[in-house]
């Protein structure tokens, strides 16, 4: 009975009035060195592994990677002249806001063992100005947002949660609609969308940036599917996630753009260092 007693009490501490929250921020800094030991195998096979590369790898390697630089030099070149114009149009429109966002770049370290709730641990916490309900991203598009922070630590919910939604907006047409998790890595579920609405299979779905918690025009996912069940007045839509949601290793970490403020009204990633980079080119400047 008393351990039923400080049960119910620890859990209406936590969901009523959020008293755990240091704690288990505490908890999660303890457990840092555990994550990082048990990605240690992980760094010892790519470090041997490069002890046998050969020459000639590296070199077909080196040539790989300058014609890759060349490609984003000259996507930089054109970006750099859309940049300087959308800010000019954003001026004239007297709008304080900018075209790039800042962001950190962070690794994957651990996975939630749950099979119910799709987790990953990142190696960028507190320290590095990471809060509560920030945007992640891989190289491909939006991967989840930070539900927990610690020091060292973060863990991330991905977009693939059944808990987890998105507001969203289909690039051909502008349509807004929501995109719910549903506990599938490979597929999410467009809600609510009309069966008159103006949608096809391949459209791109990005973030719609409604709400303030994720930023605007991130790819999120592709219509796969779409089914109307007769009598039913919305369609069913089935989309895959742009992200690589098990397989990415390297993320980035969204910042607001200088200015905004997060909700306890601090600006986000003060402290740390940042790096401004393209949605979508999975490069580091």
């Amino acid at each position: 009975m008393l351990v039923i007693v400080i049960s119910v009490v620890v859990i209406v501490a936590d969901a009523r009035f959020d008293r755990l929250t240091p704690v288990r921020s505490v908890i999660g800094t303890g457990l840092a060195p555990i994550h990082w030991l048990g990605n240690a195998p992980s760094e010892l096979e790519h470090w041997v592994a490069g002890l046998f590369t050969t020459r000639e790898d590296l070199q077909a390697e080196n040539e790989d990677l300058r014609a890759r630089l060349l490609i984003l030099e000259r996507r930089a070149l054109k970006y750099a002249a859309l940049a300087s114009e959308n800010n000019e149009l954003r001026r004239l429109m007297n709008s304080s806001e900018v075209l790039d966002d800042r962001v950190i770049v962070g690794e994957i370290v651990g996975v939630s063992p749950d099979p119910f709730s799709h987790e990953v641990i990142i190696n960028k916490g507190s320290r590095d100005g990471v809060t509560v309900g920030q945007a992640i991203l891989d190289a491909n598009g939006l991967l989840g947002q930070v539900q927990q922070t610690s020091s060292f630590t973060s863990r991330v919910l991905l977009v693939s949660d059944s808990s987890h939604a998105v507001p969203v907006e289909v690039v051909r047409n502008g349509l807004r609609a929501i995109l719910l998790g549903n506990g599938d890595i490979n597929a999410l579920e467009l809600v609510h969308v009309p069966d008159t609405a103006d949608i096809r299979e391949g459209d791109l779905l990005v973030s719609s940036g409604l709400g303030g918690r994720f930023p605007k025009g991130y790819p999120v996912a592709e219509v796969a599917s779409i089914t109307k069940e007769s009598g039913e007045p919305f369609v069913n839509i089935k989309a895959t996630p742009k992200a690589r949601l098990n397989q990415s290793r390297l993320v980035l970490v969204v910042f607001p753009p200088e200015g905004k403020k997060d909700e306890d009204g601090n600006a986000p990633g003060q402290g740390s260092t940042t790096v401004n980079v393209e949605p979508g080119d999975g490069g580091e400047r």
